[in-house]
């Protein structure tokens, strides 16, 4: 599939910091003007290679084509407090011009029949390289703190019954996505003042 993984790879991480970078900049230009940040904290990965072969296997992607079929390689996920945050990083992402972004999963209006919710980016990144630009696709994930525990859980719950668990947990799983969902909703209606007294700790906090 691939003979040299590190020199494959390699875009990926350096693409990875360097959003990494960006995307917490965005946070801190609105808290040094005292502003509220859509973006609560922002991590990042790079698939490794074994987890790269075994998508490739089980969606029988062309290997040849790995880095136009495996959009997720290198990933990156934006953590906020309100889902109308999620709406607000995505419009400030489509306003940058040091990519474009090339598909867009709206997974929180149209929820997957799983209960899964979250706002997918799959961006055309360019890494400058010394042989020059080289483009990749990345994807960013938008979503909620509880949006990402129910994910985190179903997650290690699809790994372990290779995404055939029973049919009583998956009708759990639903649920408990409801109901981190609702969550979600009361946060927004009480958004306003949950920041007030946010603002409060931080000036008052020492």
């Amino acid at each position: 599939m691939v003979e040299d993984w590190e020199r494959m790879l390699a875009p990926y991480y350096q693409a990875v910091e360097e959003l990494k970078v960006k995307l917490k900049g965005i946070r801190r230009e609105y808290l040094e003007v005292g502003q509220h940040s859509p973006i609560e904290f922002v991590t990042g990965r790079v698939k490794t290679p074994d987890s790269i072969r075994e998508k490739v296997q089980a969606r029988k992607l062309d290997a040849s084509r790995l880095e136009e079929e495996v959009q997720d390689i290198g990933g990156l996920r934006v953590m906020c407090q309100f889902v109308e945050d999620i709406y607000l990083v995505v419009q400030l992402l489509r306003e940058r011009q040091d990519f474009d972004i090339v598909i867009e999963r709206d997974y929180i209006l149209n929820k997957k029949d799983s209960g899964y919710r979250s706002y997918h980016l799959v961006i055309d990144y360019p890494v400058e390289r010394v042989t020059g630009a080289h483009h990749i696709l990345l994807e960013i994930q938008i979503r909620t703190l509880a949006m990402n525990f129910w994910a985190t859980i179903e997650h290690s719950l699809n790994y372990k019954y290779d995404g055939d668990y029973p049919q009583s947990l998956h009708k759990r799983l639903e649920r408990a996505a409801e109901a981190a969902f609702r969550l979600d909703e009361e946060m927004s209606q009480i958004r306003e003042e949950i920041q007030i007294a946010q603002d409060y700790f931080k000036t008052n906090k020492g």
